[in-house]
């Protein structure tokens, strides 16, 4: 056996030998994890227990001992979601770290490397409170932390348990009748309903939601959260709060209450879970009253630069590439939700330096981004793309984004702008990147214009990524694959996997979004081709020759590689 005298490091000698009171270790053992710890860069402490050489709970109890710390066991433990709410999930998952109580100012955090100084001091930075660390298993505070996701809907249950639910009562009332005023006022502020909608809200946040329905039906409202682009519906507030809901929910966005027969729209800000998000807020009237949809603006889940996105490696260069030239055309398509303002907004930030002049016009400014100047398209008062974009052209600018080109006026200027000098970046509605083409010679722009002023156009999809906790391997016969004209032959030795579903995922099977993207660069070929037809058809053709990996085909290679599933890249390419 060996004693701690062999370990060179003082602070490993003085644990080590800690430990080997309580557990002995062969020689050759434990040459073999030093070995181990230095090819991984991993600490030997976890070396040892990740081996098996040595238990998880000796190793806990001899850290405790070494650092004078106070051991605990996660096991079973459920965390309070209010103390989680003092930081982001994110944070306290980077940090391993997990709020166990709180007494007075004095809150008991569980770490899983008692080591780590610095983490420590870093959470002592970040909240109003004396931390007092006690020491855990690494696995049981990260499993603790994921369970603690499982509990993301019990706030909102908790009020509602204590509600009357009138559902099953005939809802005879005039839904547009005038209420009383001091009525609205008064059941908007009622505390249970503005419980109810901090709870909405900040399950939203939990589970990373992009949009809230609050949809009234006939017996019942209906709640649903949009997550990674799907609708999944969650457990509902009683009927006899629909309009209190409404109410409150209008006076945070400043709204008329009273006016309930006309569409509003507005927008407020939130402050929870440790970040500051946008809501954009939509009323509709229906025949049972008012649906709510509110869009979360989360300017942290932007990604800070074009490499952040994930693509693979030639879109990438392919994109920096086009928004590396100094003047001309860029055009980003994909239907609604395809993430086109993410890109177009990860692209200005690539470009925001001091040295240029960054002018967008938008219909809504969704993000506002340091440095860059945004100005918000107001068609209720002549401010339309077009009249903004003239403005903007005498403003000196270097790089012009357009929220949307929708008209030919709009598509006129920017096809001028392109050519006198300065680089443009804008969105269309099209299925694929030749199709932006198509449609831009729709609107009158003539081929030698088009030809002479695009870098590139580009259309894009999100799809979702499985969750790797769970995701299952599966066999899919040559006949299905040959029915959804898929060719067999170039998935020899491919693993395929299928969604499932665990707690890490909320049973969903797919836990968050990556994009597939088809970028057409122009080149002498291509340009040629425009002048002879716009046909979306032949350019395509062209483009595919020229080497443009379409979209289908970009989403089968992220199949291979086990990230999704053949189900969601059909979904997402169809069309």
């Amino acid at each position: 056996m060996l004693n701690a005298g062999y370990m060179s490091d003082k602070s490993y000698r003085t644990l080590m030998e800690v430990l080997f009171d309580r557990h002995s270790v062969a020689e050759e053992a434990l040459a073999e994890a030093r070995a181990e710890a230095g090819k991984s860069g991993n600490p030997l402490e976890e070396v040892l227990v990740s081996m098996g050489l040595v238990p998880a709970p000796v190793m806990l109890l001899a850290k405790a001992e070494y650092l004078e710390m106070t051991p605990v066991s996660l096991d079973g433990f459920e965390a309070d979601p209010s103390l989680l709410d003092i930081l982001p999930k994110a944070t306290w998952v980077q940090l391993k770290m997990l709020p166990m109580c709180k007494t007075g100012k004095l809150l008991t955090v569980a770490v899983a490397d008692p080591f780590n100084l610095m983490g420590i001091e870093s959470l002592k930075a970040q909240i109003d409170y004396q931390v007092f660390p006690v020491v855990a298993d690494p696995k049981e505070l990260l499993g603790a932390l994921e369970g603690s996701a499982k509990q993301t809907s019990v706030g909102l249950e908790e009020i509602l348990k204590d509600m009357e639910d009138d559902s099953e009562l005939e809802v005879g009332r005039d839904e547009t009748s005038a209420d009383n005023l001091d009525d609205m006022l008064n059941s908007a502020e009622d505390a249970p309903v503005v419980r109810i909608v901090n709870s909405i809200l900040i399950e939203a946040l939990r589970k990373h939601a992009s949009d809230i329905h609050i949809e009234p039906m006939e017996k019942k409202i209906r709640l649903r959260y949009r997550v990674d682009g799907i609708l999944y519906e969650n457990p509902s507030p009683p009927k006899s709060v629909q309009s209190a809901i409404s109410s409150r929910i209008k006076i945070m966005a400043n709204l008329d209450i009273a006016e309930r027969r006309i569409p509003q729209d507005g927008r407020f800000k939130i402050k929870a879970l440790g970040k500051e998000v946008d809501l954009r807020i939509s009323y509709l009237p229906t025949v049972h009253g008012e649906k709510i949809v509110m869009r979360i603006l989360d300017k942290t889940a932007l990604a800070p630069s074009l490499d952040a996105l994930g693509l693979e490696q030639k879109a990438l260069d392919d994109l920096k590439y086009a928004i590396s030239k100094p003047h001309g055309m860029l055009l980003v398509t994909g239907p609604t939700g395809s993430g086109k303002t993410t890109t177009l907004y990860s692209a200005l930030q690539e470009l925001n330096n001091e040295d240029v002049n960054i002018i967008t016009v938008e219909d809504p400014v969704e993000y506002q981004l340091g440095g860059i100047n945004q100005v918000q398209a107001r068609p209720e008062v002549g401010l339309t793309f077009a009249a903004g974009l003239r403005s903007i052209l005498r403003q000196d600018p270097d790089i012009v984004m357009i929220g949307e080109i929708r008209d030919n006026e709009t598509a006129s200027i920017a096809v001028q702008a392109a050519l006198t000098g300065h680089l443009v970046i804008s969105t269309l509605h099209t299925n694929d990147a030749a199709g932006a083409i198509a449609r831009m010679a729709y609107m009158g722009i003539e081929p030698f214009m088009l030809s002479s002023s695009l870098v590139m156009t580009q259309a894009q999809r999100l799809y979702r990524k499985l969750c790797p906790f769970c995701k299952q391997q599966i066999e899919i016969p040559e006949d299905t694959l040959r029915f959804n004209h898929l060719d067999p032959d170039l998935f020899r030795d491919v693993t395929f996997f299928a969604a499932k579903g665990c707690p890490k995922c909320s049973g969903l099977g797919y836990k968050g979004r990556g994009a597939i993207m088809e970028i057409l660069l122009l080149n002498d070929e291509i340009r040629a081709k425009i002048l002879q037809t716009s046909e979306a058809s032949a350019l395509r053709e062209v483009a595919v020759k020229n080497g443009m990996k379409s979209l289908r085909e970009t989403g089968l290679s992220r199949v291979r590689e086990g990230i999704t599933t053949i189900d969601e890249i059909l979904r997402v390419t169809t069309g």
